[in-house]
């Protein structure tokens, strides 16, 4: 429940002396018309614009001190935000850091056998680990489809987990555009 007109304005009159003594005062500002939807704050409310408040609000939030106990718990002073991508999307297109994505999969995982699944999870990691990008099939598909996939997305290496090859620590390997096919140590696999 929201507290009388008077702590409004001294958890008000506290923040901003908070934010002047570590030296935030310059970034915050009152606005009295920021209404948040949510019927759970129980405090101030916030949101946080670009500098040039060009961009709608890229995060809003605000205090919910009551909110855990609506679900059962104990009442516990909290604070929280949340935020949509499109603005943050936006903003970094402005400033010119969204990276360059390659869309190219240099490698497709999949297991020959639904038991081998977790199998080719951990080989999948282990090539992420290493730096390359990596499309992991664990639907169970026949492997024509996989090969298919592979086409579709132009993949450089299908790495294939199968039962004798993965009893003796090592995974089938196929170039796509070479055609050739070896087995390797999975230790040994770049």
């Amino acid at each position: 429940m929201l507290g009388g007109a008077g702590e409004a304005i001294a958890d008000l009159k506290q923040l901003f002396l908070l934010a002047e003594k570590f030296g935030y005062s310059e970034w915050i500002q009152f606005d009295a018309s920021v209404v948040r939807g949510l019927a759970y704050y129980t405090g101030i409310v916030f949101e946080a614009f670009d500098r040039e408040q060009k961009l709608r609000a890229i995060c809003g939030g605000g205090r919910y001190d009551h909110l855990l106990s609506t679900f059962g718990g104990d009442d516990i002073p909290a604070c929280g935000f949340g935020f949509g991508d499109a603005v943050i999307i936006e903003l970094l297109k402005e400033k010119g850091l969204v990276p360059e994505l390659s869309l190219q999969v240099e490698n497709i995982v999949c297991a020959l056998d639904h038991d081998l699944q977790g199998a080719a999870a951990l080989v999948a990691t282990i090539l992420r680990e290493k730096g390359r990008s990596v499309d992991l099939v664990l639907e169970s598909k026949p492997l024509k489809w996989v090969f298919k996939r592979a086409a579709r997305i132009n993949a450089q290496r299908l790495i294939l987990v199968g039962n004798i090859e993965w009893q003796k620590g090592m995974v089938g390997v196929k170039n796509l555009s070479s055609g050739e096919q070896y087995e390797i140590k999975l230790e040994e696999l770049e």
